[in-house]
């Protein structure tokens, strides 16, 4: 759709923070997932993204069928990573403003912003 709602935000925002918790092993230096081995938990869950994102993606006019044709893929997944890096480098109380600011940096991220959605 190239924009942003406050409720996808909100889900994306606490979706990373609740990864950030859960990643953290109980020693707190390491993790259970390493920033590095991403990409293919990535690619096995994009499909059922995609499939849940059609339900949503203006008013659900797409099934999973038509919309998994025009996701690009490798562009979702690069988007992914970069949200989850966050999770590595910034703490609980940074976290939500560094997840916003990559947010503005999307399609449609700037009238978010500016509250125009």
């Amino acid at each position: 759709e190239k924009r942003l709602t406050n409720s996808w935000v909100a889900s994306i925002r606490n979706s990373l923070i609740e990864i950030q918790d859960i990643n953290l092993k109980e020693n707190q230096k390491s993790y259970y997932i390493n920033e590095d081995e991403w990409d293919s938990w990535l690619e096995n869950e994009i499909e059922l993204a995609i499939a849940d994102a059609s339900l949503e993606v203006l008013g659900g006019i797409y099934n999973e069928f038509q919309l998994a044709e025009m996701v690009n893929r490798d562009e979702v997944i690069s988007i992914a990573k970069k949200f989850l890096e966050l999770t590595y480098v910034y703490s609980v109380k940074d976290l939500p403003k560094a997840i916003a600011e990559l947010l503005i940096q999307l399609p449609g991220g700037e009238n978010w912003k500016l509250g125009k959605m």
